[in-house]
């Protein structure tokens, strides 16, 4: 009968020391899940395309251009592409100014009588805004901070197109828009004989993000 007992004993030491390595291993296999390495985003830098569209004449003549260089002051990472810009900051040289203009003139105008009227000249600085799926930019210009609402398109998971309208009135620089029209009076006449700079502007950029 003794026998029996410390045989019966034994056997319930097994089965309760099975039941705990099978607890165990089941614990190890959670906290190995949850360390798992999360999927970040980060921008591509050199790969970000900033460009315009003004307009001239009553009839809206849209002259585009673009900025070659973007110089970026923070960056951040993020588990999506769109929350990854959240909080970037970025700096535009203006001299950077592109417009395509076979004639070599129209660059040199635009940097004297548009920007060489404003404020601190040299660049143009902003501020990357994501909130619950809506984006902006803080655009400082003029010596002026204002904010510009973004619609934004996504092309598969790393490359988002912005689009956007700055009114330059709203940077106090329509001494600016009047200088540039009166430099380029008889281009920005129309059939209309009336000649006009109009203020807004579109604007796009194009951003790559990379994964890790």
């Amino acid at each position: 009968m003794k026998k029996i007992t410390i045989t019966f004993v034994s056997a319930l030491l097994i089965v309760f020391a099975s039941c705990k390595e099978t607890k165990k291993g089941e614990e190890s296999s959670s906290v190995d899940a949850s360390t798992e390495a999360v999927e970040t985003f980060s921008l591509v830098q050199d790969s970000t395309k900033v460009s315009f569209i003004a307009y001239k004449t009553t009839e809206k003549i849209p002259v585009g251009g673009k900025f070659e260089k973007i110089n970026f002051t923070k960056t951040n990472s993020g588990e999506t592409a769109l929350t990854t810009l959240n909080g970037t900051e970025f700096s535009i040289p203006v001299s950077s100014l592109f417009t395509n203009d076979p004639t070599g003139t129209r660059d040199p105008k635009l940097l004297e009588f548009f920007f060489g009227v404003l404020k601190d000249t040299e660049l143009i600085s902003g501020v990357f805004k994501v909130e619950n799926d809506k984006s902006s930019i803080d655009i400082t210009l003029n010596g002026k901070t204002q904010n510009i609402p973004l619609a934004y398109e996504m092309n598969g998971d790393n490359k988002i197109t912005f689009n956007g309208v700055m009114d330059l009135e709203n940077w106090n620089a329509m001494d600016a828009v009047a200088s540039i029209n009166k430099a380029c009076e008889i281009l920005h006449t129309g059939k209309d004989g009336v000649s006009k700079t109009w203020s807004e502007v579109a604007l796009k950029a194009e951003v790559l993000l990379e994964k890790k």
